[in-house]
């Protein structure tokens, strides 16, 4: 570990938490070419002050499809407290803190792994109950006033199919699965929104934090947008995100009606299941071309990483998936 980066974390911490005298248990999460996570303590001696997580980009860069981490945390300041589960913004970084761009947040403890929250025995009471939460906080999501969120791009289904289809001709390999749910997906776009809402992008397990009475946070708000809110109901009903649960489409949870349900109950607005379906098939495919790319990565060098060869496989596996849903069979 860099001894720089500790250091300035510690007087950034030291200077933002009353009391605190340094940190204690930094460790890396995650992280990717651009971004880290850490987390760590805000201590005095041997009391923690604080638990709190670093998101960064050391050198300021994200992906093009990504919003600013000042952008991502001025969203999540504006979620926390409206009913949609967050972590607390502390801080957003500044120059003077000499880390780089990025955000320092509250950390909530649970569990983010999602067989282990389809399996262990820690979360049987309320494992058929998350479906419900599930819909509750996208209809809480949807009644957020557009007004009151940062600049956020718009992202409507013909922005995300072109982009998408720019994409799978660039793999250089025709896959008819995929070809026909292009076609699919020109014959059956819906029609545009008279108002178009906040989406989280990304919202499926693996970016949700679970405790024993259910979600505690929802993480990783860096592909939000001004969009369909279907596309999350969709998105978290897809095969890849069911954990071999294929009976149970809302994240190997529960029913499509759970989550319907409580998306119209919270936010008073009725789910138009072929709306639904359509971005089923949508965020499929958009998984079946991200499995597809993941070849090049491998065989290029680019990452020659065993994880980069599994994913390219799992490219069948979607195409059984999306004959499912085209065939109404899922």
């Amino acid at each position: 570990m860099d001894n720089s980066f500790s250091h300035a974390l510690e007087a950034m911490t030291i200077h933002l938490v009353p009391g605190a005298r340094g940190i204690a248990n930094l460790r890396r999460l995650s992280g990717g070419a651009t971004l880290e996570t850490w987390s760590f303590d805000a201590v005095d001696g041997d009391a923690v002050l604080h638990p709190l997580i670093l998101r960064r980009s050391p050198g300021g860069l994200r992906s093009t499809e990504s919003l600013s981490l000042e952008a991502e945390a001025d969203l999540i300041r504006v979620l926390d407290g409206s009913g949609v589960p967050v972590a607390t913004v502390v801080h957003t970084l500044v120059p003077a803190d000499r880390l780089g761009d990025g955000f320092l947040m509250t950390r909530i403890e649970g569990e983010t792994i999602a067989r282990k929250v389809l399996r262990d025995t820690e979360f049987a009471a309320i494992r058929p109950h998350l479906a419900t939460q599930f819909g509750t906080i996208r209809g809480t999501m949807t009644n957020i006033d557009s007004a009151r969120l940062p600049s956020l791009p718009f992202k409507p289904a013909e922005i995300i199919v072109a982009r998408l289809a720019g994409r799978y001709d660039s793999l250089g390999v025709a896959r008819p699965v995929f070809d026909l749910a292009f076609r699919w997906l020109e014959q059956n776009a819906p029609a545009p929104l008279e108002n178009y809402r906040l989406v989280h992008g990304d919202y499926r397990n693996g970016n949700i934090i679970f405790g024993s009475e259910g979600v505690r946070a929802v993480l990783d708000w860096e592909v939000a947008h001004i969009g369909d809110p279907a596309e999350d109901l969709a998105w978290i009903s897809t095969p890849p995100w069911r954990f071999g649960e294929i009976d149970r489409p809302v994240g190997g949870l529960g029913s499509r009606q759970q989550l319907f349900q409580a998306y119209e109950a919270a936010c008073g607005e009725r789910v138009d299941p072929a709306r639904v379906q359509y971005w089923e098939v949508l965020g499929s495919l958009r998984w079946g071309v991200s499995c597809a790319s993941m070849l090049d990565w491998f065989t290029s060098g680019r990452d020659p990483s065993v994880e980069r060869a599994m994913i390219a496989r799992r490219v069948s596996e979607n195409e059984i998936d999306l004959m499912r849903i085209l065939t109404g069979t899922d």
